[in-house]
């Protein structure tokens, strides 16, 4: 009867504490503030000198092909009318031409691969500066989230429809706007894949073969 009693006492006990615990566990109401993190990247002052820098290194990279390109288009018309009507056989007979052919297609190979490092190098140049902007704004939003008493800062990106009311961008582009120091606008060099167990097979010698005609 006694255990009875005590057993009793403590559901009542439970029952009078629990819309205490359940009135604990509320979450208050949430505080929105939305910012435009691409306006920031576009118009913060030393993302813009940034970007500046990486479209002027893709403007020599667009110089730079066409230089190469007018070379191998040069060469290859030179060549083009000294193979015309011969044959393998008589290409690899004449020394010189074959020389030169042979040439002509390192040229092309060596600007290829030349293009295709420089388009890389630019993109992750892009890349990199993109990651430092956001390693600034991230923790200027959290500066204005701490000013502004916000629980929840959203992009806009991730929002159909807002307040102005809501609306930090300008509070935290002036705090980036804060740090004067520059951008880095050249990438760290990637990490070299480990190399390949076993020695590497040795090319067979290449065979002259005609020129691809060029801009036809």
């Amino acid at each position: 009867m006694k255990t009875k009693i005590i057993l009793g006492a403590a559901f009542v006990a439970l029952a009078a504490t629990a819309p205490a615990v359940l009135q604990a566990q509320q979450l208050p109401a949430p505080v929105i503030a939305v910012v435009n993190t691409d306006q920031i990247f576009g118009t913060c002052t030393q993302c813009v000198a940034a970007q500046t820098q990486i479209q002027a290194q893709a403007t020599a990279l667009q110089q730079r092909v066409q230089a190469l390109q007018t070379q191998i288009q040069t060469e290859g018309n030179a060549i083009e009318p000294l193979v015309q009507n011969q044959t393998p056989e008589q290409i690899r007979a004449n020394a010189a031409l074959a020389t030169r052919i042979q040439a002509f297609q390192t040229m092309q190979q060596n600007a290829e691969r030349e293009i295709t490092q420089s388009r890389e190098r630019v993109q992750r140049n892009l890349n990199f500066v993109r990651q430092q902007i956001g390693e600034r704004i991230r923790p200027a939003i959290a500066t204005v989230q701490q000013q502004r008493g916000a629980t929840i800062v959203l992009d806009t990106s991730q929002v159909l429809s807002s307040s102005p009311a809501l609306d930090v961008t300008p509070a935290v582009l002036a705090i980036v706007n804060q740090n004067s120091a520059p951008f880095n606008v050249n990438a760290p060099a990637p990490t070299p894949a480990p190399a390949a167990a076993g020695r590497p097979a040795t090319p067979a010698p290449a065979t002259p073969n005609r020129p691809r005609p060029q801009g036809r």
